[in-house]
């Protein structure tokens, strides 16, 4: 789950990080009253979970507060598109008034979990500003890191390393190592997938702030924190995504034309690069998960079939937890329910599966049935084209 940079700043500051004076705004006269509060010279940004919102024009200062009120007039409301949106853009509906300060150097901070370790991650860079994965292929001596040895905590050695590896003089580097250490700390106790700051400043006064910052958090752990599910805003999602979400389907949504519908999120990458290899295009990833009953099974139809790309839809199906016969069963039932108009293409196998098969056929409906993923694959791309 991904959230706004004003609510990610908020949990920041209640570690300690530090983050500039602002405020959300949801309207004209609100933008205005808080830029008066700020002192007059602000940066009016967009909210949207994207970057690229500065060269997208979604990111500008202020002067005073007439000028924040006028930015806002022209931001508020507009289709933002950035290199992360796609053409179709997102639709700003707030903005985060905040105070301008001067500043010295841009940096960056973040931390991932490094899947290869089990452990998280700590990158610094003296390239701030920029998009790490451009540094990381054009310049990667530049990106500096440390892994965080779990129960531990990033330590205070590391990050002087760090602080000194990206150049931050002496007498600043008190403050931005017990920054990094607060990232740090928050990225742990708050189940974080990524927690980004760039850039992260250091003023001409000496001081560090976190100037944007960029939070997403593990799904599964959502359960502990109550808080920070009602920060979510399906707004900034994709429709069908969150449709499925309320029926406990993993479902992203994808530009192509063969809709995917596996158990296992292994065998749905699996499926989606040999229908790639086949000579067609996944149009979603959808993990109906081990135990799927008919009726996730009939929403997971439901919600493949709104994408208006899907020409023909894969069920790929290894048979365990979720038996053959039930899914079977769950498909003739969608696809009546349904009044589905695309064409089917069934590859299962595993537990009870000559009992799917035989439902299958009784059925009175054509449901090709595939030997294997390749036959599968190139079943169904044939179909969609």
């Amino acid at each position: 789950m991904k959230i706004h940079e004003y609510q990610a700043k908020a949990l920041l500051g209640r570690y300690a990080v530090p983050v500039p004076r602002g405020q959300v705004a949801y309207t004209l006269d609100e933008a205005e009253s808080v830029a008066r509060e700020l002192g007059g010279s602000v940066v009016v940004k967009a909210q949207i979970h994207a970057g690229g919102r500065g060269k997208g024009g979604g990111v500008k200062v202020a002067k005073d507060a007439a000028e924040a009120r006028a930015i806002a007039s022209r931001i508020l409301g507009m289709t933002l598109i950035t290199h992360q949106t796609g053409p179709e853009g997102r639709v700003v509906k707030r903005l985060l008034i905040e105070e301008t300060l001067p500043i010295e150097r841009e940096l960056y901070l973040g931390i991932v979990l490094d899947r290869a370790q089990g452990k998280p991650v700590f990158m610094a860079s003296r390239a701030g500003g920029m998009e790490i994965e451009e540094v990381a292929a054009k310049t990667p001596e530049l990106i500096l890191k440390e892994t965080i040895e779990p129960g531990f905590g990033l330590q205070p050695y590391q990050a002087r390393k760090l602080a000194f590896g990206m150049g931050i003089p002496p007498a600043s580097t008190n403050a931005a190592v017990q920054a990094m250490r607060a990232l740090a700390k928050a990225y742990v106790e708050l189940d974080c997938s990524l927690a980004e700051i760039n850039p992260f400043i250091l003023t001409k006064d000496g001081k560090v702030y976190a100037l944007d910052a960029k939070i997403a958090f593990d799904d599964n752990a959502l359960f502990r924190h109550q808080d920070i599910t009602e920060l979510r805003d399906t707004n900034e999602e994709d429709p069908l995504e969150v449709e499925a979400s309320k029926y406990g389907l993993n479902y992203i949504k994808l530009d192509g034309t063969v809709g995917c519908m596996v158990n296992g999120a292994g065998l749905a990458m699996a499926t989606m690069d040999i229908i790639q290899y086949a000579g067609g295009s996944p149009a979603n990833f959808l993990d109906v998960g081990g135990g799927a009953t008919q009726e996730q099974i009939k929403n997971a139809f439901r919600i493949l079939l709104s994408d208006q790309h899907v020409k023909a839809v894969l069920i790929n199906i290894f048979g365990g937890i979720l038996r053959c016969d039930v899914l079977a069963a769950g498909v003739v039932a969608a696809a009546r329910d349904l009044a589905v108009k695309v064409p089917i293409v069934i590859r299962m196998e595993g537990t009870n599966v000559e009992e799917g098969r035989r439902i299958l056929a009784e059925s009175g409906m054509n449901f090709p049935v595939a030997d294997g993923m390749k036959d599968a694959a190139e079943k169904v791309v044939r179909l969609a084209q």
